[in-house]
């Protein structure tokens, strides 16, 4: 066993040696930190040292990055507030939307239906080449409203009327899908459509009228 021999006072070192020991430390690291600390991190560069060592490029560079990020942050912030703005618009709305259809629905149901219906109708079919003509027996000045609808292919039609030596062209459709309108007869008369498939398929017609007239009837 050794031992250790205890240094005497006056290897010890004095109060004035630790104190300019603590300076010459303290000035290096005041040195480290403007030559290289805030040049490399925070691109702050008092000395121009941390330029001629390439350290204020690497805080720039850092600096940046940190602004980027920064900016990417924010900006995710802002499109989640963004979006939690338009669901919450989005759900009022399908509320408010909802409570229009659903009082609207109860008063469909609620109230009898206004609306005039159909009074005649009526469907056929047409084969490629195939012809058809339907006629209201009408007055002068009377009034008729009439849906077409056209179904499988495309029809061709002449919407007219005659009697007592009169007649009268009041549309014409070519390859047509459908129409709705009125009729104002011009005379007493048959005023009516007739029909040709001039497609390469058959076609189905249905006619709907109501309004004043006396007959709805077939007039092939």
């Amino acid at each position: 066993m050794f031992n250790a021999q205890k240094p005497s006072l006056d290897e010890l070192p004095s109060s004035r040696q630790l104190l300019r020991s603590t300076a010459i430390a303290a000035g290096a690291a005041v040195v480290i930190l403007v030559t290289v600390v805030l040049p490399a991190e925070y691109n702050i560069d008092p000395t121009g040292i941390g330029g001629v060592l390439g350290l204020a490029e690497m805080g720039e560079i850092k600096t940046q990055l940190a602004a980027e990020a920064e900016a990417d942050r924010l900006m995710e912030m802002e499109a989640r507030q963004k979006a939690l703005g338009m669901e919450e618009q989005s759900t009022l709305a399908n509320d408010i939307l909802g409570l229009f259809v659903g009082a609207a629905y109860a008063q469909e149901t609620a109230e009898p239906e206004t609306a005039e219906e159909w009074r005649d109708e009526i469907t056929f079919t047409l084969t490629p080449g195939d012809t058809a003509e339907w006629k209201l027996v009408m007055e002068e000045g009377q009034t008729a409203e009439y849906r077409m609808l056209v179904e499988g292919a495309r029809v061709n039609f002449d919407l007219h009327g005659h009697g007592g030596g009169e007649s009268v062209t009041y549309e014409k459709g070519r390859g047509s899908t459908g129409a709705e309108g009125e009729i104002v007869a011009a005379f007493d008369g048959e005023h009516g459509w007739f029909w040709r498939n001039r497609d390469s398929s058959d076609v189905t017609v249905t006619v709907q009228v109501r309004g004043e007239y006396a007959e709805f009837k077939d007039a092939s």
